[in-house]
């Protein structure tokens, strides 16, 4: 029974310690956050600091769910205490904070969505995709963009917070290469502090390849987040869900958001031994991500849109 301790118990971390008292080989054995917004589960202790539960409890497994920037540094201190690490995304928003060091082959970056039906069939075959698109919409009310959220600075904008799942899969089945060119719009329609309700891209890369993005929290159509890959035989592949969950299979048969995280716990490998599974998304990949939405975000256009965003007309298909 590997111990395992939870940073943070905020609105995602609250949904961690759920999952993790359910987990197969996983002993809770304590919450740490200064204010927490949900209480732990019953008869797992709360600690104010991370860095005094790592020494308390020694962990083998730590889930950093806290915003970015502080996420980073926690979950490389218990990478550094000899824990293996999963951290919220985006965990950090800028790439200078990704600076290899030696500690980041303990951390995985916490995508559940990616263990979705037949992804890990996928990603294993590591295909080359010559075209990607990724679909985002959803409705974030205001009280989503209270604290830490509010701020670019603290926070990033969509494509950190909710169409980095997407965009990170995608990523992983294009080609590796430098970015050739972008275009981007970023829309601010509700003005909600530093953040946007759109952004569309297109991002170029020297091998050939394309992305496009079309990522919205501001509207009122079904909610979707799905990744179209098209290749050079022809072959297209839709990755399909309200966020990525159905993946290749069958709406009817798509896991919840609990079976999916209870996935990626027993993904993660014990210690330094053995191969890594598939839809495990190391620190370390997480950079060319990164990299992607910030090159999109310099060379965006902003277009500030005054009022309630407009109702939309549904035109997607539910997953």
């Amino acid at each position: 029974m590997r111990r395992a301790l939870l940073i943070g118990c905020g609105e995602v971390g609250a949904k961690h310690a759920d999952a993790l008292t359910l987990a197969d080989g996983l002993d809770l054995v304590a919450v740490a956050d200064p204010s927490p917004v949900v209480t732990p589960p019953s008869g797992v202790p709360l600690v104010l600091g991370w860095r005094a539960a790592l020494k308390e409890y020694v962990p083998d497994v730590v889930v950093v769910a806290t915003p970015p920037g502080l996420a980073l540094v926690a979950a490389r201190a218990a990478a550094r205490a000899g824990a293996v690490v999963l951290v919220e995304k985006p965990a950090a928003i800028t790439t200078a904070d990704l600076r290899p060091l030696e500690e980041d082959h303990r951390v995985f970056v916490a995508f559940q969505p990616h263990f979705a039906p037949g992804l890990a069939w996928l990603l294993s075959q590591s295909p080359a995709a010559r075209r990607a698109a990724v679909r985002l919409v959803c409705r974030r009310d205001r009280g989503y963009y209270r604290d830490w959220r509010t701020r670019y600075a603290t926070a990033g904008g969509i494509l950190h917070q909710q169409a980095i799942h997407g965009l990170a899969l995608a990523l992983r089945l294009l080609p590796p290469g430098p970015i050739r060119s972008s275009t981007a719009e970023v829309h601010r329609i509700r003005q909600w502090g530093e953040s946007e309700d759109r952004v569309t891209a297109t991002v170029s890369f020297e091998t050939g390849a394309e992305l496009t993005v079309d990522a919205r929290v501001d509207s009122d159509e079904p909610r979707r987040h799905d990744v179209s890959l098209h290749f050079d035989d022809g072959q297209e592949l839709h990755v399909r869900g309200r966020n990525l969950e159905v993946g290749l299979g069958r709406p009817q048969s798509a896991p919840n958001d609990r079976t999916l995280r209870l996935a990626m716990y027993r993904a993660l490998p014990a210690g330094d031994t053995g191969p890594h599974h598939p839809c495990l998304f190391p620190l370390s990949e997480l950079r060319r991500t990164l990299e992607v939405i910030d090159h999109a975000y310099r060379n965006a256009r902003t277009v500030p849109e005054a009022g309630p965003a407009p109702r939309a007309r549904c035109r997607g298909r539910r997953a």
